[in-house]
């Protein structure tokens, strides 16, 4: 009876001390996740700041003409390093402006994209080596929406696709004018892709789920979602 309440005692002064342990091991666990969580952020923000800061230098090596303009990007917002890791595009607004107090973006616009190549994310940052830069305007973006269209409609009017695409947007189902799917994009299967030869440095894909550009110098398949196609038609001309 003796061994029974002992062993209940040493028991009752051991369980506390056990849970306890459990809750300091949980907070520090808890603390480690946290900061974790922190650097995770503080690592995308500095890729942010270091690809605005190259594609703010590419634009001022190739393009002196250019000296007043804004440029940024929204590709980093709420991503996480993993995610970033396997995007195979950056896009960067960039967007004249007349040099006053306070000035007002309502200068030329025009976009610049970085097509990543595989290994672009390494230990020590972004290898710059490792991406092509492609600075369009507004007449460009256009001309390729139009062959996008046209390759994932079958419709061949370049002159009725840009007076639509000027009024409406793309979407999964078609190009969306006021709400209404005015062209109807072919229903593939996932793995099915309808091919065109824009350019003597791209080829644009179409399949359901995104805008495929192969780049022939590289020989990468670049994919842009739906959302960033209407992000940078909106950017264009939406008033």
């Amino acid at each position: 009876m003796k061994k029974i309440i002992l062993c209940l005692m040493v028991a009752s002064m051991l369980i506390p001390q056990k849970v306890e342990a459990q809750k300091n091991a949980g907070a520090v666990g808890a603390v480690a996740g946290l900061v974790a969580i922190g650097v995770g952020i503080a690592a995308v923000q500095q890729m942010k700041e270091s690809a605005e800061l190259t594609a703010t230098e590419w634009i001022l090596d190739k393009h002196p003409e250019l000296t007043s303009f804004s440029l940024k990007t929204l590709d980093f917002n709420g991503k996480k390093l993993k995610d970033m890791s396997s995007a195979s595009v950056l896009t960067f607004n960039l967007q004249e402006f007349t040099p006053v107090s306070r000035p007002e973006l309502n200068g030329k616009k025009q976009v610049l994209f970085c097509f990543t190549s595989a290994g672009w994310i390494t230990d020590y940052g972004i290898d710059f080596d490792k991406v092509r830069w492609y600075l369009i305007d507004e007449n460009e973006w256009l001309n390729m929406m139009t062959a996008y269209v046209k390759v994932a409609s079958g419709v061949t009017d370049d002159a009725m696709i840009k007076e639509q695409l000027k009024k409406g947007k793309v979407v999964n189902k078609g190009l969306r004018v006021k709400g209404k799917v005015s062209i109807p994009f072919y229903k593939l299967e996932g793995d099915m892709y309808v091919v065109t030869d824009y350019s003597e440095n791209m080829k644009f894909l179409y399949n359901e789920r995104s805008f495929g550009i192969f780049l022939k110098d590289t020989r990468d398949l670049v994919q842009i979602k739906r959302s960033s196609l209407i992000d940078i038609h909106e950017f264009f001309f939406k008033d």
